[in-house]
């Protein structure tokens, strides 16, 4: 798996979550590119040193006056699952033939829905993971199954056979996400976490494991039980007060004292470096296989 080549300010502030400071930007993009990305409106400059995505056209307005409805991020949103990373456009899905106005910030999909794969003018949980599934990056389409799963708005079942009935272009790619798919992942971080390892062909890997040991009851992001190998996504939006960094590291020396290795990732790790993620739990889960033997 490929590290993202040279990315557009738009896509790096994307990343990053759609705000960021100037300094967080600057590591990855120049100060020209970021002026040009500004004058252009590409990016908004709302104060000293802050920048934010341009504001996305109303989901509700655009879907209304293409006679569409709301569908992949635009629908997760609206039954209020939380994503991975801020959507870049408002997704519509139209039927066949029609004719919608081009909007700034708009992407349409042409399409035929039943009946029931439409409820409050947005697609169906199930056909919105069914769409993620099919049109979105691995990483950011597990994190829509993920959740739908985690919030019982879809049945395992029914979301594993409407899978296997697509066909098409994305159909392959759809069964490895609902494949994939699981309601322990706590959050979008993870499900991206996890990608990473599922797209490396790394074996063996469960999330939220709990581990007893002693005094010590943890439950960590993924491991591999057999090898006794913590992986952990550290998010500095959990883990940024000072008592939390306390107990984090606390925890993280008791499970080192019950035998267990701990990799610990950022978001940025994942979302601009995920073959080094990659690459480190691989050998690391070499190494450990080859003390085991």
């Amino acid at each position: 798996m490929a590290d993202p080549g040279p990315l557009t300010v738009p896509e790096v502030l994307r990343r990053l979550g759609g705000s960021a400071r100037a300094g967080d930007l600057r590591e990855r993009v120049t100060g020209r590119a970021l002026a040009t990305a500004v004058r252009h409106g590409d990016v908004i400059r709302v104060g000293r040193g802050s920048y934010v995505l341009p504001d996305l056209p109303s989901p509700r307005q655009v879907a209304a006056r293409a006679r569409g409805v709301l569908s992949h991020l635009a629908a997760a949103e609206h039954w209020g699952l939380p994503v991975l990373l801020p959507p870049d456009a408002v997704h519509v899905s139209v039927p066949h033939g029609s004719r919608p106005a081009p909007v700034d910030g708009v992407r349409y999909h042409w399409c035929t829905l039943a009946p029931d794969e439409v409820a409050e003018g947005a697609t169906t949980p199930l056909r919105t993971v069914l769409d993620c599934a099919t049109g979105l990056s691995f990483r950011e389409a597990l994190a829509v199954a993920d959740a739908a799963l985690r919030a019982d708005l879809v049945d395992e079942g029914d979301l594993w056979r409407a899978a296997h009935r697509r066909r098409g272009p994305g159909s392959r790619r759809c069964r490895r996400v609902v494949r994939t798919a699981s309601p322990e992942a706590a959050n979008p971080f993870e499900s991206a976490l996890r990608a990473v390892v599922v797209e490396a062909d790394l074996p063996g890997f469960v999330p939220q494991h709990r581990i007893a040991a002693g005094t010590l009851r943890a439950q960590v992001d993924l491991a591999d039980p057999r090898l006794r190998l913590a992986v952990e996504g550290d998010s500095y939006t959990y883990h940024g007060t000072r008592g939390a960094f306390v107990r984090d590291c606390r925890r993280y020396d008791e499970l080192v004292r019950a035998g267990w290795t701990v990799l610990r990732f950022t978001w940025e790790h994942v979302m601009f470096e995920p073959s080094w993620v990659a690459a480190l739990i691989s050998d690391v889960r070499r190494e450990l296989s080859a003390r085991a033997r």
